[in-house]
């Protein structure tokens, strides 16, 4: 029987004598590797923090004990550990076990956590409720060295360091985030491991206490603590945090079981804020993870053998790729493009800029506030930024796209990826606000193209004006036909929209994604006697006002559909606009998006029919507000 049949949570693991904690280790590696190996999910970071979260729940009395993690991608260890083994198949899959860190999934998950940096500002308040309270329990915040790089991590060291409170912060330090670390505070901790001169200290002074004869141990391990002490903080970063007011202690080696478990029962007994650096390998125990822990963020399905993927790859690219190649291909023509990225360069594709142009990538790691701002501060220099990030990681920007660009009138690019359903990574990483977000911004160019080709001409479109920022979405998805290359793309027209199929009873306005699946339900409405026109509204704002009035006068009904929130999205921006138009007869009007909710994880497909994002379900829907005009119609005449 293996040692998961008997071990389904931390209590279990608690009782467990400490030689047995390594094999329990080894179990629990080899069950994430097979698990994502067959299902597909993130799985570098996980591999890193095996005997970092046996120790953790080994050492402290979780849940009780609270224990917060940063982002959650390496939390899957953590769900096998805490009773969620049986079901860790169903991860990131629909109606199965959430892909991070949900409260209302475990009791051991003490905060939610999606985007990286959030960890110790929760913990510290944590901590501070606890003793507001007056109760008794530890908090412990882990976070990784490449959260390290954004500065809400700093604001939460800054507000918790100076003070008597007591409240642990586990460093795991692997030189990595998703991509390589950046920055400073990287070459600050990479910088200590390798630093000869600090390595070499600590080993002459415990060389020096080995030594030592019994009858003066006692003085030379005081002399040579206060000795290794001074070395620490001459050749360490431990300085940094403890003139932040932590108490720094390690670097520990986060693979050895046992000095994990020494070090944190004795940090565990400390007063006041406490730092903990461990050193932990991205991808430890499986070869090919460990070589290249970038690619293996996250995988496929793969064979567990030789690393091969076992799912065949569709034939057209992914928006992600045709965007980074656009992207190398205006800046080919154009000596002014720069690419922005925010700790994200294989998941933009804007790695594909840095091999072509290095020069003008830059990669700010994750501090997508710092890097709007600094996209801002090049534009005022004539300099064409591209800043290439998630939708729903941009949302941490909001106040720099505010008042850093478009206050301003500055040409910054938006490329936002990710816009929209994006899939098993579920409600933490669906791009669902940024039409609302972006539309609610003055000066502010709105745009959603309906395929690849007009992705890259939206985005050439962008980067040629000056009059202030641009932005484009688009969505985690395949294109859904061939791109030429951008030379051979036709210049979209700035603010116009594009009629792609004309008739009678309702005007079906759509937006991006959503151009094709409409076209489709009208093909399916025709069939059924209702005549649908189908507008491409590639420019949300400024939208194209001839055309709207011509739909609007001229059709007894119109329809949105937009790949976003419906609530203060493109619909709701549309109604508005239609309010202030005089028409002596005001066409019925109904708007279809993303609902006011958190969609859950799963596949994309599958989501998108489930809230009526599909052909299908824009059918029903135009159905029903045909059906409720010929009704209402009926009435008045009758």
């Amino acid at each position: 029987m293996s040692m998961l049949d008997r071990i389904h949570d931390p209590e279990a693991l608690r009782e467990l004598p400490r030689s047995e904690l390594r094999r329990f280790a080894d179990e629990v590696r080899e069950r994430h590797i097979d698990v994502v190996a067959r299902k597909g999910g993130h799985f570098g970071a996980s591999l890193g923090v095996v005997e970092l979260t046996v120790a953790l729940h080994y050492v402290f009395d979780t849940p009780r004990d609270q224990i917060v993690w940063d982002t959650g991608h390496q939390a899957y260890i953590h769900k096998i550990i805490t009773g969620r083994n049986e079901a860790f198949p169903t991860i990131r899959q629909k109606g199965g076990l959430a892909p991070f860190l949900r409260r209302d999934e475990s009791e051991y998950d003490a905060f939610g956590a999606g985007h990286a940096s959030t960890s110790i500002s929760a913990a510290w308040g944590m901590a501070v409720g606890r003793d507001v309270r007056g109760e008794d329990f530890d908090v412990v915040a882990v976070i990784g060295d490449g959260a390290m790089g954004c500065g809400l991590a700093y604001e939460a060291l800054n507000n918790a360091g100076h003070t008597d409170r007591d409240f642990i912060v586990v460093l795991n330090d692997n030189d990595m985030s998703i991509a390589p670390a950046v920055g400073a505070m990287n070459k600050y901790l990479t910088g200590m491991i390798t630093n000869p001169a600090y390595n070499k200290a600590r080993s002459l002074v415990k060389e020096v206490l080995h030594r030592a004869p019994t009858s003066i141990g006692g003085v030379m391990e005081e002399l040579a603590g206060r000795l290794e002490e001074s070395v620490k903080h001459m050749f360490t970063p431990g300085l940094i945090f403890e003139e932040l007011g932590f108490r720094y202690v390690g670097p520990v080696d986060g693979h050895d079981l046992d000095a994990l478990v020494d070090r944190m029962a004795a940090v565990r007994q400390m007063k006041g804020p406490i730092l903990l650096h461990v050193i932990t390998q991205k991808g430890k125990g499986f070869a090919q993870a460990e070589d290249d822990p970038w690619t293996w963020h996250a995988a496929g399905p793969f064979d567990k053998v030789t690393g091969k993927g076992t799912k065949s790859g569709g034939g057209l690219p992914r928006y992600q790729k045709v965007f980074g190649e656009g992207l190398v291909q205006l800046a080919d023509q154009n000596p002014d493009v720069v690419a922005i990225t925010a700790a994200m360069p294989d998941g933009t594709s804007t790695d594909l800029f840095q091999n072509a142009h290095p020069d003008r990538y830059f990669d700010v790691g994750i501090a997508e506030g710092h890097g709007v701002t600094f996209a801002a501060g090049m534009a005022t220099r004539g300099v064409k930024p591209v800043v290439a990030i998630y939708s729903t990681f941009l949302q941490r920007a909001y106040d720099n796209i505010v008042h850093d660009v478009a206050l301003q009138s500055l040409p910054v690019v938006f490329g936002m990826d990710r816009a929209g359903i994006a899939g098993e990574d579920g409600p933490t990483h669906h791009g669902a606000l940024d039409i609302p977000y972006m539309l609610s911004i003055p000066g502010m160019v709105v745009t959603a193209p309906k395929d690849g080709s007009e992705m890259l001409a939206l985005l050439r479109a962008g980067v040629d004006q000056s009059d202030g920022p641009w932005s484009v979405r688009w969505p985690r998805d395949t294109v859904p036909s061939a791109v030429p290359h951008l030379s051979e793309i036709p210049p979209v027209e700035p603010f116009t929209w594009e009629v792609l199929r004309e008739g009678r009873d309702v005007a079906v306005l759509a937006v991006g994604t959503m151009v094709l699946p409409a076209l489709e339900a009208a093909e399916t409405l025709a069939g059924e006697g209702v005549e649908c026109t189908v507008v491409n509204c590639r420019f949300l704002k400024p939208y194209d006002q001839a055309r709207f009035r011509s739909v609007a006068t001229s059709h007894p009904a119109v329809f949105t559909v937009e790949e976003g929130q419906v609530s203060n999205g493109f619909g709701a921006f549309m109604a508005r606009e239609m309010d202030a138009m005089e028409l002596e007869v005001r066409p019925r009007m109904a708007a279809l998006g993303i609902p006011d909710r958190y969609v859950e994880h799963g596949g994309r497909e599958a989501l998108l029919a489930e809230i009526d994002l599909d052909p299908a379900g824009i059918a029903r829907r135009i159905r029903q507000l045909v059906g409720a005009r010929e009704a209402k119609a009926a009435l008045e005449s009758a």
